[in-house]
């Protein structure tokens, strides 16, 4: 990721401190959070300071290496920690893959869960190189993609999910047109995607999350690539809320509706979406929004109805029957159990 021409990650750890790029000030800020303990990590996972599911899970990963620098040899301590980390984000598949390999590491030696730790930030941006890879194959020169939430640099460590093909394809010189939904309430579309956009020079439009099927019904989308947050062993996958709407409409018009995700997000014991937790978040979420006033400053106001009350899931589940395929750092594959169990083998 490059930022005022200078390469960042959206996450790292250095001397027991978890740095991360703030992605609740931008686009219209651009600052570094430091977490210095588990619990401060915690916050920033739940508070959704770093989001998305490989930043996810490389955040969740340091934070246990944390807890086990905190904890002075008490295993009870650590177990505490664990439990705290994974009850942050609990549709995230990323979040409980990156635990239970530092903690696993770090039950031998303190050291081994920051060397694991590291190791999992590691694989997640070979990962997303990958991705782009296998991705840009699948993209030709014109192409008009939609998006949903962000899945790009700030979701992952570094490269991304469903913006790293559209990255590749761009260095490899296509053309190509980018439609970003907003995303609401949090706006990771508008907010976060077409600030990634615009860094890469790469043209777009920010869309209202309900204008997909005129885009689609008009021909304007070639194709749909979302991320996701966790898939089920049969090819059900949970991405940001409204991603099933439009794989619905991706399907009436035929489409093609692509998953981008490492193999660190696909969940073999969960069998089905139904299996699949949906985080609720807070109603203050769809009643407010933050940004920027006409003195440059970041103010949160009130945008719905006093006194009325909001319903907040954070995550739908996608059946596999919508999906085309999934574009993983192995390749793309069908949307189906066989293909999934052999990701595995």
């Amino acid at each position: 990721m490059n930022v005022n021409n200078k390469h960042y990650l959206t996450i790292w750890f250095q001397n027991g401190i978890v740095y991360m790029i703030n992605q609740d000030l931008l686009p219209f800020r651009f600052e570094i959070y430091e977490s210095k303990s588990y619990t401060d990590t915690c916050f920033a996972i739940k508070n959704m300071i770093v989001r998305g599911a490989g930043a996810i899970g490389a955040a969740a990963g340091f934070a246990m290496a944390q807890a086990f620098l905190q904890c002075d040899g008490n295993l009870n301590f650590v177990q505490k920690a664990k439990s705290e980390i994974e009850a942050t984000r609990p549709t995230a598949r990323n979040l409980f893959f990156a635990t239970e390999r530092v903690y696993r590491a770090g039950l031998l030696a303190v050291k081994n869960a920051e060397k694991e730790a590291q190791q999992i930030a590691l694989e997640d941006i070979d990962a997303g190189k990958m991705i782009g890879f296998y991705g840009n194959e699948i993209i030709k020169d014109g192409m008009q993609i939609l998006t949903h939430c962000n899945a790009g640099w700030l979701g992952f460590v570094d490269y991304g999910s469903a913006l790293s093909p559209i990255y590749h394809a761009k260095n490899e010189g296509k053309n190509l047109f980018v439609y970003a939904d907003e995303t609401r309430p949090r706006g990771q579309g508008a907010r976060l995607t077409a600030w990634e956009l615009q860094n890469e020079k790469i043209p777009h439009l920010i869309v209202p999350d309900n204008a997909g099927a005129f885009l689609m019904s008009k021909g304007k989308i070639d194709m749909i690539i979302t991320g996701a947050d966790r898939i089920a062993a049969n090819g059900d996958a949970a991405n940001k809320i409204g991603t099933f709407e439009k794989a619905i409409i991706a399907k009436t018009f035929g489409i093609p509706f692509y998953i981008a995700a490492p193999t660190s997000t696909f969940d073999i014991n969960c069998k089905n979406g139904d299996e699949i937790i949906i985080e609720v978040r807070s109603e203050d979420e769809v009643l407010y929004q933050t940004g920027i006033n006409e003195k440059g400053e970041l103010s949160r106001i009130l945008v719905c109805s006093p006194g009325s009350n909001a319903y907040n899931p954070a995550f739908d589940v996608t059946p596999a029957s919508y999906i085309t395929g999934f574009i993983t750092e192995k390749g793309i594959i069908e949307p189906n159990v066989n293909a999934i169990k052999n990701l595995f083998s």
